[in-house]
């Protein structure tokens, strides 16, 4: 049996969904399955191609939903799943199917994909979780902002968070694929010391303290809510937490920034925020009304590398919104 797995390139809890995947459909569903595996990303337009959907089993782990009837395997948790009302239909009927609905599955109050897989394959198919109790625990930690402080998860001490520093700005397209089987067979440290993994770190961490400080030099804080605009220095990716580590008492962050295959407005809330939660604006709602979306209290916008207009337009209002908010009133 040929598998391919369709994943959140470029976020940590993407690839360790899609390494756990392999492991509990090799362990449970099809022993002398091979796997591929297919980053996907949030741009604007089209987000599958279904001439991709080319194996005997298609698998989307941490992504949002496809009606497409190649699929065979679904998981998600973001609360913005669904592209449409009529994939989220289509979704709900599924469920009611004996077969489909024993393939699809959906829950946005996991905190990350991982632990939702994790979970399902535990329950229903008898996986045994515990050889890769790290990698579900770091899942949390990273796709739930979960870190003890803003230093934790600026300064990236740990094996994960280096390992999410490297998925998060990859270029080379065979280095994720390659990467993903690595998770759920050895310790993350042990992944990091894996010499293709390794001899990217330096010069990741070096961009890392360029991004810190040209943030530093473009935020800007007022009413609890930091703006920053950096398009004319692309990246392809910064970590999230920086503008909570510049202005530990801020609520809200709005980022405009640039890559190589999208315009991108990066909006988020403080994790360590003492903020009334129930105050506190759905940023998914947000994002959706822009076509983009997440989660709650973190979501993102895609336009085209050439629409950086009309992503300042969209952050501007977004940063007038949340500064209007008063969660500590």
């Amino acid at each position: 049996m040929r598998v391919r797995v369709f994943y959140h390139d470029k976020c940590f809890d993407g690839a360790c969904s899609a390494s756990l995947f392999t492991r509990f459909h090799r362990q449970c569903v099809a022993a002398g399955a091979s796997y591929e595996y297919h980053g996907l990303v949030h741009r604007a337009g089209a987000l599958f191609d279904e001439s991709e959907f080319t194996g005997d089993e298609n698998a989307i782990v941490d992504f949002k939903y496809s009606s497409s009837p190649k699929i065979t395997w679904w998981f998600d948790h973001h609360l913005s799943a669904f592209l449409t009302p009529q994939d989220h239909e289509n979704f709900l009927a599924c469920q009611r199917d004996p077969i489909c609905g024993e393939h699809r599955f959906f829950d946005p109050d996991y905190t990350s994909c991982t632990s939702f897989l994790a979970h399902i394959a535990a329950t229903r198919f008898g996986f045994d979780t515990a050889p890769v109790a790290e990698l579900i625990h770091w899942a949390d930690i990273v796709d739930g902002a979960q870190y003890e402080s803003p230093q934790a998860a600026v300064e990236m001490a740990a094996p994960a968070m280096k390992l999410t520093l490297i998925i998060e700005s990859s270029q080379d397209p065979e280095f994720i694929p390659r990467l993903i089987p690595l998770l759920t067979e050895m310790p993350l440290a042990e992944v990091l010391s894996q010499p293709f993994v390794a001899e990217l770190l330096p010069p990741l961490l070096k961009r890392h303290q360029q991004a810190l400080e040209l943030i530093r030099s473009r935020a800007e804080e007022r009413d609890g809510t930091v703006f920053f605009d950096i398009t004319d220095h692309p990246l392809e990716g910064f970590n999230k937490f920086i503008p909570y580590y510049l202005y530990p008492d801020a609520t809200y962050s709005i980022g405009v920034s640039k890559s190589s295959f999208r315009t991108k407005v990066a909006v988020g809330s403080n994790p360590w925020t003492k903020a009334d939660p129930a105050k506190m604006v759905n940023l998914a709602q947000v994002c959706e009304r822009y076509g983009g979306g997440g989660h709650a209290r973190v979501g993102a916008i895609s336009f085209p590398p050439d629409q950086a207009d009309k992503a300042r337009a969209a952050a501007a209002e977004i940063v007038a919104e949340l500064r209007a908010n008063k969660p500590f009133a």
